[in-house]
């Protein structure tokens, strides 16, 4: 029989149709599954198809690649409203993933929803849990025994409710969802900011909080903003040092830290051939921290490769036969374009505190220097959900290799950390685990481990300045550690290695030389490392749990004396009057991200337990009345406490609160116990100059009132000794600001206007006191 491909040229020019049409014939004929996981659910390119060509009509104009997806997953595209930026889109995701630090919540809450069953494919996937202390097999063995009934919970949690689940030691989420679950053209959201990983293999992945994914689970269309499209426009290609890593890198300096907030970043250009498809799914992970609600790059040859080498050759052909639709239409316009030259792109490391703070590894020592940053490497890590693959364990080992050549080692400590059970198998097979280990390093497990905080740290004691360089994706203060005079950087795996090597910020591997055991001065060749192995991936061990086609008989216990997990109450609905007299919990002072609101680290554990996680609730938000982090004045007693204590304290007596914050309030992680931590002890809006986008949804889902200043200047008229009144809530609408009262101690008040983004159906979840809530209501 004619190859496939052949085939449909010839029914075309038989036909006189675009190509399109009769490959959405044929594919109806040869049904190929999302994954080797789920042999039933099918991806439908010829749906996406329907949809795009729908959307193309009704908008007469080329569209993005972002838009093709997005428009393509519709729930109604004939009568969908369209217009980036503004509208709210209601979508149709193919699949759900949750990590076990979120699926906790997420799985809890659909418990409560009283559905049977999840309405599309869903997995859980346990990485956030594993504290790095020794190495990985005597971690993972501690975890397991620690986490147990979590563990449980989750396991039994899935096969009751029809979900995947990839025990612990399986691997990092997003690096198992790029080798079985992501491919071109799928919608996935996940309950972590780093979902958009994904889109390093062609697909449109977003991060959310465990009520949207619960909206997802139960077959509701999920609502999102109508993403603007940034354009990120790449030409030249990559050399030497310089890796896909610097990309991002070199985009969040661009951008910052909110730039991207509302956007889909896609790249585009000539230069994207030069970048592996892991290299493109780092780019796309390390999108998170600008903001973007996700980032995308277009289907090419590097995706079919990929595909290839894990066992997906059918969706990789597949792919082939809709490429038109996995790409973006020629002309298509950006509401901002970047322009980067690969051939002129250096390596980068950002930070410290912030991972917009661009500079090439070149500078930084100066700059270091300048600013009083300790130049003493103290420890390395790579690995990590954005740098863990296969290439990117290779690049290290290059770079560990000519050290060896040497007699050198890492002066610094250094740890490495795989992406999957896949990667880790197939890096000892092939013999970069050794390498690494005989430079100094330690192999951790297949798990998040520091990049989150779960980090059992010896070497240093809290409140030692000292510097990190890692290969991870955040750095904020006390990130890693828990140790906010840590100075964390960020860049690529294979600088890392080389920093750690020479054990200073002042080491530039392009230009200076390092000493070898014989004395000799030598300089660091560029690594070359296979993008994929040569042989197939060793899979490792098997860790993957099925769901019963019968789990009737599956029970899933929630003990209710247990300490880390609870199940949830119901939260109270809106009384119908305004708020009035709002005591303020806090004023936070600058930056303050969901690491703040809700902090990891030795909190992950009670991820399950929403009472027992609430005593974290802003203990790392800077106070702006004294300057202090957990430090807030009780205006009742008029003394100072802890943010937590004051919060129940408030809610004991029926003192009604809000916080106000800073710009981006809420930026990095997807956490939304940042959001049900303030709604359960007594909070009721969260008034700021602006939000980062998951967080934002977030405390809708829970029936806060996210809302921003009118005027941002007006976050200086509000003093923690004040109280508001809300108005306008009789009357709340879309796009109808509502007044707020300030009222001083000395008995004066003010007006100000408050904006927010809410549509008609946050607003139901706001009535119903949760969007749980208003989802029992409408089953009812």
């Amino acid at each position: 029989m004619a190859p496939y491909s052949l085939l449909v040229t010839r029914l075309q020019k038989a036909l006189g149709v675009r190509q399109y049409h009769v490959a959405s014939v044929l594919c109806q004929r040869a049904k190929v599954a999302m994954s080797h996981f789920e042999p039933n659910e099918y991806i439908r390119y010829d749906l996406l198809e329907k949809n795009i060509n729908i959307v193309r009509k009704r908008l007469n104009r080329p569209l993005t690649l972002s838009e093709k997806i997005v428009y393509g997953h519709l729930d109604d595209p004939a009568n969908q409203e369209i217009e980036r930026g503004k509208t709210y889109l209601r979508l149709r995701p193919d699949r759900v993933a949750m990590q076990d630090a979120t699926a906790q919540m997420a799985m809890l809450q659909f418990i409560s929803s009283g559905l049977p069953k999840v309405a599309v494919p869903s997995t859980i996937h346990c990485d956030h849990l594993i504290e790095a202390q020794v190495g990985g097999e005597k971690d993972l063995r501690r975890a397991k025994d620690i986490n147990q009934e979590v563990y449980n919970f989750l396991a039994t949690a899935g096969a009751k409710y029809g979900v995947g689940f990839w025990r612990p030691g399986s691997g990092i989420i997003h690096q198992i969802i790029l080798e079985n679950y992501a491919y071109p053209g799928v919608l996935l959201i996940g309950t972590d900011s780093h979902t958009p990983n994904g889109g390093g293999l062609g697909g449109i992945c977003i991060g959310v909080g465990g009520a949207d994914a619960v909206d997802v689970m139960a077959g509701i269309p999920w609502e999102l903003k109508c993403p603007k499209v940034i354009g990120v426009k790449l030409t030249g290609s990559l050399s030497g040092w310089s890796s896909p890593k610097d990309v991002i890198l070199k985009v969040a300096g661009i951008l910052t830290v909110k730039g991207g907030t509302g956007a889909i970043v896609e790249y585009h250009g000539p230069g994207v051939d030069s970048i592996s498809c892991t290299g493109m799914a780092t780019i796309c992970n390390m999108g998170a921290e600008i903001g973007a609600t996700t980032s995308v790059f277009p289907y090419n040859h590097r995706m079919k490769k990929y595909l290839s080498k894990t066992g997906r050759a059918d969706i990789a052909s597949l792919a082939e036969e809709f490429k038109d639709h996995l790409v973006p239409d020629p002309g298509c316009q950006y509401d901002q374009l970047i322009e980067i030259n690969l051939n002129e792109l250096k390596p980068h490391i950002n930070g410290p505190f912030t991972p917009d703070l661009a500079h090439p590894v070149a500078e930084v020592g100066t700059v270091a220097e300048k600013e009083g940053w300790p130049l003493d490497i103290r420890v390395g890590l790579i690995g990590s959900c954005t740098n863990s693959s296969y290439e990117d364990m290779g690049r290290s080992a290059a770079v560990a290799k000519q050290a060896l050549a040497h007699g050198l080692k890492c002066k610094s400590q250094f740890t490495i950390t795989p992406g999957s059970e896949q990667i880790r198998a197939t890096i000892e097979r092939d013999g970069y685990a050794q390498i690494l280990r005989d430079v100094g390093g330690v192999v951790l497990a297949n798990a998040c481990g520091p990049c989150i905080g779960q980090w059992d740290r010896k070497d240093i004691k809290k409140g030692e300045k000292n510097t990190i360089v890692t290969s991870y994706n955040r750095n904020f203060t006390g990130r890693n550690d828990a140790n906010p005079e840590t100075h964390a950087f960020v860049t690529s795996p294979e600088i890392v290695t080389a920093l750690a090597i020479a054990g200073t910020l002042k080491f530039n591997p392009e230009t200076d030389f390092l000493t070898g055991k014989d004395g000799k001065k030598f300089k660091l060749e560029a690594p070359d490392a296979d993008e994929l192995p040569r042989s197939d991936f060793d899979p490792g061990q098997d860790t993957y749990q099925h769901p019963p086609k019968d789990s009737s008989g599956q029970r899933v216990d929630v003990s209710p004396t247990s300490q880390r997990l609870q199940l949830l109450e119901p939260f109270d609905k809106w009384d119908g009057k305004d708020l009035e007299d709002l005591q303020i919990l806090i004023k936070v002072k600058g930056k303050c991200t969901t690491d703040h609101i809700s902090a990891a680290g030795p909190w992950l554990k009670f991820r399950g337990h929403l009472d027992n996680i609430s005593n974290n609730l802003l203990i790392g938000a800077i106070n702006i009345e004294n300057g202090k982090a957990n430090s807030v004045r009780n205006a009742v007693t008029q003394e100072f406490g802890p943010v937590p204590d004051t919060a129940r304290y408030y809610k004991k007596h029926g003192i009604r609160w809000v916080v106000i914050g800073d710009e981006n309030y809420g930026e990095g992680s997807s956490r939304e116990h940042a959001a049900l931590e303030p709604r359960h002890l007594g909070g009721r809006a969260i008034i700021t100059k602006s939000f980062a986008r998951i967080h934002e949804t977030n405390l809708k889902k829970q029936g806060l009132l996210p809302l921003t200043f009118a005027d941002p200047s007006d976050y200086n008229k509000i003093h923690p000794v004040d109280k508001l009144t809300i108005q306008g809530l009789k009357d709340f609408a879309p796009g109808k600001p509502l007044k707020c009262i300030i009222k001083h101690p000395n008995g004066t008040q003010e007006t100000i206007l408050l904006n927010h983004t809410f549509n008609e159906t946050q607003i139901e979840w706001f009535r119903a006191g949760s969007a749980l809530n208003r989802m029992k209501e409408l089953q009812q």
